[in-house]
């Protein structure tokens, strides 16, 4: 039997059992057997085979956005009207064979743009271009699911089942569980706050099901099977994502002022240009991005060009390496203009965590 006929065996098992306090783990087990085969269509277990064409595209530029979403719901005109990139546009489906890159500059960021190839219902389990499609999209720092406003329900269930299939987990934070495996001991499990699902019996059964005999579980939160599973397979991705909600022009006011209260999306038409401001607003405020101006010393600052850091990575040694490796060595202090220092300018070390907009001057040892 092959992998997906086993996946698709376990899911109609769990979708015939019922979920009570005796079954639930029997369902930890199946659950745990469905990561594990899903883990081996994401990574067979011979040697990796070739990219397909037009996949291996080089990452440029401070971030990286995927456009997902299904065949002709508007992913190549928008793409074109951001960023200036041709990627073919028609009437019919599968329209885009290869990822299309493309770059656009805001706030001073590179901001790299990939159209992927439309994704079809059963991606994760190797339909059409999906896996290499949901492959991309796992190195992004940014997911864009364009929907088409007249049929988004549908879609979105469908495409988030896919992505979750290949370990991506859309604005989600990683589980608050610490795992340690060991030689012997046995399975220690200390909760910190009471569990509704988890608990030893639960755990020892999806442990064993991956042959872990020996390991230090710490919950710190309410935490479900499913989370124990993500942190035990340890491949996963937490990726925010917007969803675009494509083609407003065919819908009335009303329906828009609906659409405008649904978390995480921004209505738009791609052909139109509307709302693409609000669009690259919320892209800038989910990447989380930092904008650091460099000073040289007795010069004005350049305001041209930053220097771009993530919002968890920008002390003053992170803007030190990503203008060069070789700078904090021989750093001796840093002047720092801005929101992040009570003076201005402050001495500060290279511990110091630098805000949005910040000037920095670096002072090398003599």
């Amino acid at each position: 039997m092959g992998i997906l006929e086993r996946i698709a065996e376990i899911e109609s098992e769990m979708a015939r059992t019922q979920k009570n306090k005796a079954t639930s783990g029997h369902l930890g087990l199946l659950k745990a057997r469905l990561a594990k085969l899903r883990r081996e269509l994401i990574e067979p277990k011979g040697g990796g085979g070739g990219g397909g064409e037009g996949f291996d595209v080089a990452k440029t530029g401070d971030a990286r956005i995927g456009f997902v979403g299904f065949p002709s719901v508007g992913k190549s005109t928008l793409l074109s009207n951001l960023a200036g990139v041709y990627s073919e546009v028609a009437a019919y489906e599968f329209t885009t064979l290869t990822t299309v890159p493309g770059v656009i500059r805001y706030k001073g960021a590179k901001i790299q743009l990939l159209d992927l190839p439309g994704i079809i219902e059963g991606a994760k389990d190797g339909k059409g271009r999906g896996k290499q499609v949901i492959a991309v999209a796992r190195t992004c720092s940014l997911i864009f699911i364009v929907l088409d406003v007249l049929k988004p329900l549908q879609h979105k269930k469908l495409i988030e089942h896919e992505l979750e299939g290949f370990g991506i987990r859309l604005n989600q934070s990683p589980p608050n569980i610490g795992f340690r495996r060991k030689e012997k001991g046995g399975i220690n499990l200390q909760t910190l706050v009471p569990q509704s699902e988890l608990d030893i019996d639960l755990v020892k059964t999806i442990l064993g099901e991956y042959k872990m005999h020996n390991a230090d579980i710490v919950l710190r939160s309410d935490c479900t099977a499913e989370e124990l599973i993500d942190v035990v397979e340890g491949n996963r991705v937490y990726i925010p994502c917007i969803y675009i909600l494509n083609k407003i022009d065919q819908i009335s006011i009303e329906e828009l002022d609906i659409i405008y209260k649904v978390p995480h999306c921004v209505p738009i038409s791609a052909h139109h240009k509307w709302n693409f401001d609000d669009l690259l607003e919320k892209m800038w405020e989910y990447l989380g991005l930092v904008r650091i101006y460099t000073k040289p010393k007795g010069q004005l600052p350049d305001y041209t060009s930053p220097v771009v850091v993530k919002i968890d990575k920008c002390t003053v040694e992170d803007f030190c390496n990503k203008l060069h490796r070789a700078i904090i060595k021989e750093f001796k202090y840093g002047l720092v203009w801005g929101s992040s220092v009570k003076h201005q300018p402050q001495k500060v070390g290279k511990e110091h965590t630098l805000h949005d907009e910040d000037v920095v001057q670096v002072v090398k040892k003599v």
